[in-house]
């Protein structure tokens, strides 16, 4: 069963970010990869609220199996990185590899740690006062 949510999950994962990717940087006129960007760092909010949820009580693992390990392993690949920075590097565009990597690396770890900063209790606040139910 287990595997079964993790397919699921990827199912939606990888479309989601084929399509913003193309979806975001068809908006920018540059060879800075802003859709690889985007769907590494938004991936790794919701895996960082979706673990916070989980060690809150708020989700179970079968919840985090669907959308951390299928939905955010689909959609944060990191061969998709890897393969944007060969891109860059490639096109001569050193400076460009040099801020896709630190824009990509602090942005990730940043919405992956700020969450996780956060106590137990306050946790439970949080996702009390966003779901209406009070503390």
């Amino acid at each position: 069963m287990n595997w079964l949510l993790v397919i699921i999950g990827a199912m939606v994962g990888d479309p989601l970010r084929y399509l913003t990717d193309r979806a975001v940087q068809q908006r920018h006129d540059t060879v800075f990869p802003w859709g690889t960007f985007t769907v590494n760092v938004v991936g790794c909010l919701i895996l960082a609220l979706l673990s916070g949820a989980v060690a809150a009580g708020a989700a179970s693992s079968h919840v985090q199996l669907l959308l951390g390990t299928g939905l955010c392993g689909a959609l944060t690949t990191y061969s998709t990185f890897s393969y944007e920075t060969l891109r860059l590097a490639e096109d001569g565009a050193r400076y460009s590899v040099i801020r896709f990597q630190v824009c990509a690396w602090s942005g990730s770890v940043y919405r992956s740690t700020s969450w996780h900063c956060c106590t137990p209790s306050e946790t439970r606040w949080w996702i009390a006062r966003r779901s209406g139910s009070g503390i």
